[in-house]
């Protein structure tokens, strides 16, 4: 019975150690894009740059709104399609003030509790 045991053991480490190997997957679009989809793609990435708050921090930095036309111009088009797909992930940087009010709820119900608790 031990041995059995052992047996299914090491066969189960055995199998686990066997690496996997995933198929390959681009990074990136296909290099066919259509000049319809890059005016599309360079569109909407413009709408975001044209922002009043994403130009406020791109000016922070030391870019005017025609460097940056400039260096959108440059993309690739698969870049730029790969950053209009992406636009939606990104996030503003810095907490909201909706997500202060929660931390300061959680602190208060903390302390309420140390103090009933003690």
């Amino acid at each position: 019975m031990k041995r059995s045991v052992l047996i299914v053991l090491v066969l189960m480490f055995a199998l686990v150690a066997i690496p996997s190997f995933a198929g390959p997957v681009p990074s990136k679009t296909a290099s066919n894009q259509s000049l319809d989809s890059r005016t599309a793609d360079l569109a909407m990435v413009r709408d975001v740059v044209a922002n009043e708050q994403v130009a406020k921090v791109l000016a922070g930095h030391g870019f005017t709104q025609e460097q940056v036309d400039q260096r959108l111009a440059k993309l690739s088009s698969q870049d730029l399609h790969q950053l209009a797909q992406n636009l939606d992930q990104l996030q503003a940087a810095g907490i909201t003030q909706q997500e202060w009010i929660w931390i300061g709820i959680g602190a208060l119900a903390v302390l309420i509790i140390v103090v009933a608790t003690s």
